[in-house]
């Protein structure tokens, strides 16, 4: 898997930049699992989950990839909904 496999059309401004966002890390792990959740959910996702989405992706991927990985706790400030569909898909990812 090398980049997205969903299409922006059709999405509004804001889910087109966080699917573009989740693809672009930094580290390419990231992408991985925050690109491919975009192209599964972005479409779905309600708007409070768009608003959680968006502060799941300030957090740099350094601190994020071991709380996704399970190798660090996941703080309960940042606990949400979205965060739990992202680990939910994660195990359920092939590469």
């Amino acid at each position: 898997m090398t980049g997205t496999q969903r299409s922006s059309e059709g999405l509004d401004a804001r889910r087109r930049k966080l699917l573009f966002r989740s693809w672009h890390r930094g580290m390419r792990e990231m992408d991985l699992i925050l690109g491919s959740f975009a192209d599964a959910e972005i479409g779905a996702l309600t708007g409070d989950e768009i608003d959680q989405y968006e502060k799941l992706l300030e957090i740099p991927d350094t601190e994020f990839l071991p709380m996704v990985t399970g190798e660090r706790p996941v703080p309960p400030d940042i606990d949400c909904t979205v965060l739990q569909k992202i680990l939910a898909s994660r195990r359920t990812m092939t590469f």
